[in-house]
């Protein structure tokens, strides 16, 4: 599988080239256009089986019911993907490391890659965002989202990253919740609230836009159906 990103990474899209046999599977909606050869199948897992209680636990997580799979014909197959809201597509190399990605930035991965659909590592933990966050693991290529921009921030010691702002991070590396200030007046004050203090040494994936901030900002703005 080869993957080609064009156009970000403002309004990203991804190409991804399939040999012949090869399978993808994606986000349902996803997809933009695919060569007219190429096999489509639909599930609520993996190909050729179903799963409606993980499907029910993507769906709390912020991704869709359906999942589907694209399998090249014999001449081997392209198709489009492109996520939701603006911004970047990054490709994931998956090792033996397992990665834990934010609800609603998975967009698609090799057909042997492994999604667990229902780590509950941040649930009730982090107000406002994702109750359930996802859990990849390889070997093989994920691609992840991000509204806006993407970008590594290196942890080697400690570092503190914003909730609304992690798209991805290695099963690795601990991290506790905690408050951005030195005191909860000040964190609310501030509008930050809580954040993420990641410990140990590993690379976190940051989008540079919060999609809920920009939602509560924007809801006020929308006028009200009649």
């Amino acid at each position: 599988m080869q993957v080609e990103i064009q156009h970000g990474p403002a309004n990203a899209a991804a190409r991804v080239i399939l040999n012949a046999g090869e399978t993808l599977t994606a986000e349902a909606g996803a997809m933009i256009a695919m060569s007219g050869s190429m096999k489509v199948e639909t599930t609520t897992l993996k190909k050729g089986s179903g799963g409606v209680l993980k499907a029910l636990k993507r769906m709390i997580a912020g991704e869709s019911f359906f999942l589907n799979h694209f399998t090249a014909g014999k001449a081997g197959d392209d198709v489009w993907l492109a996520p939701t809201l603006p911004g970047d597509v990054t490709t994931l190399d998956l090792g033996a490391e397992a990665m834990i990605v934010q609800g609603g930035s998975f967009l698609a991965c090799e057909h042997q890659v492994n999604v667990d659909l229902g780590w509950q590592g941040f649930k009730s933990l982090f107000a406002g965002e994702s109750v359930f966050w996802l859990k990849i693991k390889g070997p093989g290529k994920a691609l992840v989202t991000s509204f806006g921009s993407v970008y590594w921030v290196d942890v080697d010691g400690e570092y503190i990253v914003d909730s609304g702002h992690i798209v991805a991070f290695p099963e690795s590396l601990k991290f506790v919740v905690t408050k951005a200030g030195k005191s909860w007046i000040s964190s609310i004050l501030g509008g930050e609230g809580l954040v993420c203090k990641f410990q140990g040494k590993g690379r976190v994936l940051c989008q540079s836009h919060n999609a809920q901030g920009f939602g509560g900002a924007l809801g006020p703005l929308l006028r009200p159906r009649n």
